[in-house]
C-alpha cells in the first residue's frame, strides 16, 4: 500500500461515525511505514507519515463541520509543525479561535479529539484563544518553540495569519532573548548526559550531537531570520552548502535510526536500549549477529553524532555574537597564525593548518596559553577542513609527529584543555590506529557507561584532576603524581591500557604490546617502556586483588607485591587503577571501593618496606589492632579479664582484619549480649560510623545451618547489597559474621529506621529455621538482556580452605541459593567477597570442608553440580 492510496481511502470517508473503519486507515499507514522502511527514502517516510496524518485531520475536521467557522483555526506545533513524523511521535496540535468558543462548538471539538484518541493516534492538544495563547508563550520558551513551528491544517486562515503576527512580536519574544533561552536549554540537556554522546545507551533525540541539536539551529534560523529550509543560513554565510549538505545527511541518518527503533519497540520510543539495539541493527541492514551488528550500527551513530555537536558548536557560537550583538571584547595577537578572541582560539589567515605537524603545533599554543577556553567558529571549520584533507595517512608515520606528540605528552598543561581538543575532533583518531580502532567502541555489560575512546578520554582526565591544586578529594593520588618525574609515563599507559579492546585476545597484554612499539618509535627509553608496558599489561590486577581476594591473608599480599616490584610500580597503578573504576561508570566509585584499595595499597608498601615479609606485616598489624583496642574498651570500664577471655576464641586474621574501632565496637556488644542471652538468640547488630566504606552488619551467636543463605535473601529483598563479608567460627564453636552491607546502589545505608528495619527482617527470618526466605525483587529490564553464563572455578591456596570463583547473572536470590549449596554439601563458608560488576556477579567464597580441609577434587565436582542445580531455578540465569 502506497500513501497516495492511504490519503484516497480517508477522501472515502462519508462519516465519523465510522470508528473501526478509521482505526483500519490508521493500522494499514503503519503497515506502509513497516513495509517501506527499507525500500523508500527515509524523508520520504517522516514527511509522507505527517502528510498522511494532515489528510486525515483535514477531512475529519471537516466531517464535524469546524472548517467554515470563522476565528477557527486548526494548527500542527511542535515537531509535527515542520512537517516531519516518526512513526509513534506525539501528532502536537493547537486549535485556536479569536474568542471564547460557545458551547456547542466546544463540544464539537471533543467530539474530534474523543476520535482521534479512539483510533488511537497519539495527540497532544490545546484549545485557546489567541490572546491566552500569547500570554502562555510569553511565560513558556517550550510553548514558544511549539509556535515558531506551527503551520496551519485547516479552518480560518485569518485567525492564524493573526496567531503568528502575535507570538512574533517583539514583546513575546525578541530573537535575542529566544537565542539565550535555547542556548542555556541545550547547555542543561547536555549536563544530564554528562556532556558526551558517547553513552551506550543513547538518546537519539536529546544527546548531544542528536536531533535536538540539529532543532536548536533551526528554530533560531526559523526565529530570527524567518528562514525554514536552512538554505538562507547558506546566504547569510553561517554555513557553507557543504556544512548544510552535511548537516542534513546527519539528520537522515539520525531520522533512520530514530524511525527502525520505532518500529522494534512498537511505541514512541527515543533511548536506543540494549534491549533494543540487535533489532534495530538488522533492520537497518547490518546483518543479524548480534554483537558484530550493534558495534557497526553504533560506531557509525557515534561518528555522526561528532559531526553534529561540531556543527551545532559552530553555527551557536556565531549566532551568539550576532544575535546578542556581541563584539570581541579582547584581542591577543599569539603569532603569525593565531590569535584570541575573548577566550577562543582563532585562526588569522586559512592556511593554519597546511600539514599534520600544523594541528600539533596548534595544540601546543593551546597548551601554553590555559586562558584559551575554546576554539571560534573559523577555528573549527579550518581544523574540520583539514582533518578531512589528512585522513588519507595516519600521522604516526610522519618523523615530525612523533616529535612533536612526546613533546605535547611531556607539557604540564598538555591534558588540561588540549586533550579535550585532540579527542573531541579525532586529531588522536587521525594520528594512531588503534585508537581509530576504539572510537564509537560498544561495551556490551552495564558495568561501562561509555564507548571505550570516551572511556579512556575519562580516565586521563582523572589522572590529570590528580596533579591539580583543586584535587581534595584524592590526596594520595595527588602526592603520588606531583614527586613523578616522568608524567608522560602515567599518560601513555592510561591512553593505551584499553586501546586493545575489540581484538581478538587479552586486550591487557595486547595493548602492552601495542605500547611497547608506541614507545620504541617515540624515542622511550627502554626502562621507562618496560614499565609503561607493565602498567597496561597489569592495569586490572590491584582492582581485582582487592575487589575478589582477601587482602589481609599474607600470602596474597605476599603474591600482589611480588607482582608489583617496587614502590614505583605500586604508586603509578594505585593512580591507574583508581582513575579507571571512576571513569568506567559514574556511579562506580564508592567508600566500600575507596577503603578496599587504600588497604591494599598501605600493606602492600609495608611488605615491601619489609622485604617482602608479609607474615611479620601482618603481625605488627595484629599486635598494633590489639593496643589501641584495648586502649579504647578500657575508656569504656571493660572487665579485663572476660575481654581476654572472649579475645582468645578469635585467631589473629581476625585483629588483622578489623580496626581498632570496630574491634572496640565488636567486643562490647558481644560481652553485653552474653549477659543477657537466652537459648537460640542471635546478636543482630548494625553500624554505620565504623565500617570501611559501608554499613557492618555484625551476628554472633550459636551456629546454624544455612545462616549465611537466609541473611543473604533477606539483604537482597530488602534492595541492599552484600560487597564483603567475613564469616568465622570462634575457637569455642560460636558464629561471628561481619557484613558490609550497601543499597543496591552502592551508597551507605541512611536512616535509623531503615537500619532498625534490616535488623528485625533478619530476626524474623531466623526465627523460621529451614523456611526460604520469601524474596520477590524481579530482575531489572537492562538485565533480562544479556547473557552471562555461569562459571564457577576452584583454587587451592591453602591446606584447610580453596578458593572458588563464580561468575553468573546478578540475578535476585543468587547468594541464597549459593549459600544453601555449601550448606548441602556440607561446607563451612570462611569468606565473601561479593563483586557486582554492572550485570556481572562475580563472587569469591573462601570454603572448608567437613574435616576443615581444602576440598578434594570430588568435592569440588559436586559443589560445581550443586551450584548450577540450584541456580537452575533462578529465572533468567544462563546455565551452559
Amino acid at each position: 500500500m502506497k500513501l497516495k492510496s492511504l490519503c484516497e481511502e480517508i477522501a472515502a470517508i462519508e462519516s465519523t461515525d465510522n470508528v473501526a473503519a478509521i482505526r483500519q486507515l490508521v493500522i494499514n499507514s503503519y503497515d506502509w511505514l513497516r513495509s517501506s522502511f527499507t525500500e523508500e527514502p527515509i524523508n520520504e517516510l517522516v514527511t509522507g507519515r505527517a502528510v498522511f496524518v494532515d489528510t486525515l485531520l483535514q477531512h475529519l475536521w471537516r466531517l464535524y463541520g469546524l472548517a467554515e467557522l470563522k476565528g477557527l483555526a486548526l494548527c500542527a506545533v511542535g515537531g509535527y509543525g515542520r512537517g516531519h513524523l516518526q512513526p509513534y511521535s506525539d501528532i502536537d496540535l493547537l486549535i485556536v479561535s479569536k474568542k471564547t468558543l460557545p458551547r456547542d462548538i466546544q463540544d464539537k471539538i471533543g467530539q474530534f479529539i474523543t476520535l482521534l484518541w479512539d483510533i488511537k493516534l497519539d495527540i497532544g492538544q490545546s484549545v485557546r484563544t489567541i490572546k491566552e495563547t500569547v500570554k502562555l508563550a510569553k511565560g513558556d520558551i517550550s510553548i514558544a518553540t511549539n509556535l515558531v513551528e506551527s503551520r496551519m491544517l485547516c479552518g480560518c486562515d485569518q485567525t492564524f495569519v493573526d496567531l503568528w503576527h502575535a507570538v512574533n512580536e517583539k514583546d513575546t519574544w525578541t530573537s535575542q532573548a529566544f537565542f539565550a533561552a535555547k542556548y542555556d536549554e541545550q547547555k542543561a540537556r547536555h549536563a544530564k548526559f554528562n556532556g558526551t554522546s558517547y553513552n551506550l545507551e543513547p538518546n537519539v533525540k536529546e544527546n548531544p550531537g542528536c536531533l535536538r541539536d540539529i532543532q536548536s539551529i533551526g528554530w533560531v534560523a526559523k526565529k530570527h531570520f524567518k528562514e525554514y529550509d536552512g538554505q538562507g543560513l547558506v546566504g547569510h554565510g553561517y554555513f557553507t552548502q557543504e556544512e548544510l549538505d552535511e548537516l542534513v545527511e546527519c539528520r537522515m541518518a539520525l531520522w533512520r535510526i530514530r524511525f527502525a527503533l520505532h518500529l522494534v519497540a512498537g511505541r514512541s520510543e527515543n533511548r536506543l536500549l540494549f534491549d533494543y539495539q540487535p533489532d534495530v541493527a538488522t533492520l537497518m541492514g547490518y546483518g543479524d549477529d548480534n554483537k558484530t551488528s550493534v558495534e557497526k550500527m553504533m560506531r557509525a551513530f557515534f561518528r555522526n553524532v561528532r559531526r553534529v555537536s561540531e556543527l551545532n558548536q559552530m553555527l551557536l557560537q556565531r549566532f551568539r555574537y550576532d544575535m546578542l550583538n556581541q563584539t570581541t571584547q579582547h584581542r591577543h595577537v599569539i603569532n603569525d597564525d593565531y590569535c584570541i578572541l575573548d577566550d577562543n582560539i582563532s585562526p588569522i589567515h586559512d592556511d593554519v593548518f597546511s600539514t599534520p605537524e600544523d594541528i600539533l603545533d596548534f595544540l601546543k599554543i593551546i597548551a601554553d596559553h590555559p586562558e584559551i577556553k575554546g576554539l571560534d567558529t573559523s577555528c573549527i571549520r579550518a581544523l574540520r577542513n583539514a582533518r578531512r584533507r589528512f585522513q588519507s595517512a595516519y600521522y604516526v608515520k610522519r618523523e615530525a609527529c612523533r616529535i612533536k606528540l612526546m613533546a605535547l605528552f611531556r607539557h604540564p598543561h598538555f591534558f588540561d584543555f588540549a586533550w579535550d581538543i585532540m579527542h573531541q575532533y579525532g586529531i588522536l583518531q587521525a594520528y594512531l590506529p588503534e585508537w581509530d580502532h576504539i572510537v564509537g567502541m560498544m561495551q556490551f555489560d552495564l558495568f561501562h557507561a561509555y564507548t571505550v575512546d570516551e572511556h579512556t578520554h575519562r580516565l586521563v582526565k582523572h589522572v590529570n584532576h590528580y596533579f591539580s591544586r583543586d584535587n581534595k578529594a584524592f590526596p594520595r593520588c595527588g602526592r603520588i603524581v606531583r614527586n613523578l618525574d616522568k608524567p608522560e609515563l602515567l599518560y601513555i599507559a592510561a591512553i593505551f591500557h584499553d586501546i586493545a579492546k575489540g581484538r581478538n585476545g587479552d586486550h591487557s597484554t595486547l595493548g602492552a604490546k601495542d605500547v611497547a612499539l608506541f614507545c620504541d618509535s617515540h624515542g622511550i627509553a627502554s626502562n621507562d617502556a618496560e614499565l609503561i608496558a607493565w602498567l597496561v599489561e597489569n592495569h586490572l590486577l590491584m582492582s581485582v586483588v582487592a575487589q575478589r581476594r582477601d587482602i589481609y591473608d599474607p600470602e596474597v599480599v605476599n603474591d600482589f607485591a611480588t607482582a608489583v616490584r617496587s614502590h614505583t610500580h605500586l604508586n603509578l597503578l594505585y593512580v591507574l587503577t583508581l582513575a579507571d573504576i571512576r571513569a568506567t561508570n559514574d556511579n562506580l566509585w564508592n567508600d566500600w571501593k575507596s577503603s578496599l584499595l587504600r588497604e591494599l595499597y598501605s600493606m602492600t608498601q609495608k611488605a615491601l618496606d619489609n622485604g617482602l615479609q608479609c607474615g611479620a606485616t601482618m603481625r605488627e598489624r595484629v599486635d598494633t589492632h590489639k593496643q589501641k583496642a584495648t586502649q579504647l574498651l578500657k575508656q569504656h570500664g571493660t572487665d579485663a579479664d572476660k575481654l581476654e577471655t572472649l579475645w582468645s576464641r578469635f585467631e589473629d586474621d581476625y585483629f588483622a582484619r578489623f580496626k581498632p574501632e570496630q574491634i572496640s565496637w565488636h567486643s562490647r556488644e558481644i560481652l553485653a549480649f552474653e549477659e543477657r542471652r537466652k537459648a537460640g538468640d542471635m546478636l543482630i547488630k548494625t553500624n554505620n560510623e565504623l565500617a570501611k566504606g559501608g554499613t557492618e552488619l555484625l551476628l554472633y551467636g550459636d551456629d546454624r545451618p544455612a545462616l549465611f543463605a537466609q541473611i543473604a535473601s533477606v539483604l537482597d529483598s530488602r534492595n541492599c547489597s552484600i560487597h564483603d563479608a567475613h564469616i568465622a567460627v570462634t575457637r569455642d564453636g560460636h558464629v561471628f559474621d561481619s557484613i558490609l552491607i550497601l543499597e543496591n546502589d552502592g551508597s551507605r545505608i541512611e536512616g535509623e529506621s531503615r537500619l532498625r528495619s534490616i535488623e528485625s527482617a533478619i530476626e524474623d527470618q531466623l526465627l523460621k529455621p529451614g523456611r526460604n526466605h520469601n524474596n520477590t525483587r524481579k530482575l531489572s529490564r537492562k538485565h533480562k538482556q544479556l547473557d552471562v553464563p555461569v562459571k564457577v572455578r576452584f583454587y587451592s591456596s591453602q591446606d584447610d580452605a580453596t578458593l572458588i570463583e563464580l561468575e553468573a547473572l546478578d540475578a535476585p536470590g543468587i547468594l541464597a541459593k549459593v549459600g544453601h549449596a555449601f550448606v548441602d554439601c556440607k561446607l563451612t563458608l570462611k569468606l565473601a567477597k561479593i563483586a557486582t560488576i554492572g550485570e556481572r556477579a562475580e563472587d569469591v567464597f573462601i570454603v572448608s570442608n567437613e574435616q576443615g580441609k581444602a576440598l578434594t577434587p570430588e568435592e569440588q565436582t559436586t559443589l560445581k553440580k550443586r551450584i548450577l542445580f540450584k541456580l537452575d531455578q533462578l529465572e533468567d540465569i544462563n546455565i551452559p
